[in-house]
């Protein structure tokens, strides 16, 4: 699914109406309609509910939300907003339409003609829409600290009023803090990131049909991962198919103290279709290695406790692997940064042409020695939480900056990088962001990390592209976690269980 920016989406509307053909008041008809249809589902007709419009078209949707609830007998009170001289054509068609079966609307022109709000009443924002080009002020900037103030439920119709689409706020601008988004068929990049967290909620896209073609053509950067979309990009197996047709793959991972993450990483690994796995363990994970995962084949270090890439052998030698046998290599959960580990990295970046997983520790040990990003093999994969992502480029200001870094590091390295959190943002070297739909906090969690990069080398040694195995393999991860969730709730979700909930049908 794309995320499309302001101008697009008004675009997007312009070609609706033109190519239908609809009038632009009934394609406003229609959205109302589906927003009524959500919000029916969600609370019942006994729901208090006051409704809050602009002077624009947003608060043209409230007034046609607010009549589609009164002919459905909910009870509505509608205040209208008066900021500015004049309304648009839109609003005052709602205006007259609701006009016809009530004559109960507020006006609010100062403080004082701002309703009290309760506990047990659902407050509609339909305040300022996606056009916003300028911070809330004066009445509106009012109206909305008392919104936030109070306990009602809010619900915001498109956008929170005050919140841009695709820029960024000012850390003082005032913004509606809603429980709920319902949004009009494709979400918003505001909606993707963490800043804006407290301003969109629980949000919920809804489908009113504006132009699929237009959709289809319209070039962007952004993308958002759905069911789908995921379904898409999973291979069949063939029913003649054998071991050796899903790849052999290495994992370098474990030190001292970290063999959990070893063993995590590897099931996952398992769990996610590779044909072989060889995991590399310092020589003190090799008995646990073997006992907890006795499908993988375990490949004991020369070293006792930490990484040094050199397998220990019959004749007593160390000897550096054969890389060409391995389909592919991850690397980094629980490795530690041992000066032997960081030499291990260096020789793997110099002999490892095949794109690869870096994550955890190898992304730190990266980070610390830039110079060996220029090294990476194209098409790799790296896997950081936004601190490591810092490590490795530099602090940004707020989101939208960090996000141009993300995209500019993906394509300067020709690498895709995984950038994991809320909505995890898969970047790739051709400068796209896919954003993912799956997980919750529960996912908030040790090993939920090494549970990725096990998913990922398993994605990559099967042939997948590198693109379309790390949206495929976030996606998935993140589903596991939703479906977790479910059973056992998220505080108690730990990263064995992401493992055992993996489904790959």
């Amino acid at each position: 699914m794309k995320i499309l920016n302001v101008d697009q989406i008004r675009a997007l509307d312009q070609a609706t109406i033109e190519k239908e053909p609809i009038a632009p008041i009934n394609l406003m008809e229609r959205a109302a309609l589906t927003f009524v249809d959500w919000l029916a589902e969600h609370f019942p007709v006994t729901t208090p509910i006051k409704v809050f419009c602009g002077l624009g078209n947003n608060g043209g949707d409230g007034l046609a939300i607010a009549r589609l609830l009164l002919e459905r007998e909910y009870a509505i009170e509608v205040c209208v907003v008066r900021y500015a001289p004049r309304e648009s054509d839109d609003f005052m068609h709602n205006h007259r339409r609701l006009k016809l079966i009530t004559e109960t609307i507020r006006y609010i022109e100062s403080g004082q003609d701002i309703p009290a709000l309760r506990h047990n009443e659902v407050v509609i924002d339909a305040i300022l829409g996606s056009g916003l080009s300028r911070p809330a002020d004066g009445i509106v900037q009012q109206v909305i600290e008392q919104i936030n103030r109070s306990p009602a439920t809010v619900i915001s119709v498109d956008i929170a009023s005050g919140l841009y689409t695709d820029k960024p706020n000012a850390p003082n601008d005032v913004i509606i803090e809603p429980d709920y988004t319902v949004t009009f068929q494709l979400p918003k990049l505001a909606f993707m990131l963490p800043d804006n967290s407290r301003y969109v909620g629980d949000w919920q896209f809804v489908d009113i049909r504006l132009h699929k073609r237009f959709i289809d053509k319209a070039p962007t950067p952004y993308y958002f991962t759905q069911a789908q979309d995921a379904r898409l990009l999973l291979k069949k197996r063939n029913r003649y198919s054998n071991k050796g047709t899903f790849g052999h793959a290495l994992l370098l991972v474990g030190s001292y103290g970290k063999i959990g993450a070893a063993v995590l990483a590897a099931k996952a690994c398992l769990r996610s279709g590779v044909g072989l796995l060889t995991v590399q363990v310092p020589q003190c994970g090799y008995t646990i290695l073997q006992t907890a995962v006795p499908e993988a084949m375990c490949l004991p270090d020369s070293h006792q406790h930490v990484l040094t890439g050199n397998p220990e052998t019959s004749t007593g030698k160390a000897e550096s692997p054969d890389l060409a046998s391995y389909a592919t290599v991850g690397i980094g959960p629980g490795i530690g940064k041992a000066p032997e580990t960081l030499e291990m990295l260096k020789t793997l970046l110099n002999g490892l042409k095949k794109p690869m997983v870096i994550d955890a520790d190898a992304l730190n040990l990266l980070a610390e020695n830039r110079e060996l990003l220029k090294k990476l093999p194209p098409d790799s994969i790296l896997t950081p939480h936004p601190k490591e992502f810092e490590r490795l480029t530099n602090k940004w200001d707020n989101d939208y900056q960090k996000l141009d870094m993300l995209r500019q590091f993906a394509q300067t390295y020709k690498i895709v990088v995984v950038l994991k959190g809320a909505h995890t943002a898969v970047a790739t070297p051709g400068g796209d962001i896919h954003f993912n739909s799956t997980g919750n906090p529960g996912l908030s969690t040790g090993g939920t990390g090494d549970v990725l990069t096990g998913i990922l080398t398993a994605l990559l040694a099967q042939g997948y592209d590198p693109i379309e195995a790390a949206v495929l393999g976030v996606y998935a991860h993140g589903l596991a976690g939703d479906r977790v969730a479910e059973q056992r709730g998220q505080t108690g979700m730990i990263a064995s269980d992401v493992i055992e909930a993996l489904r790959w049908d």
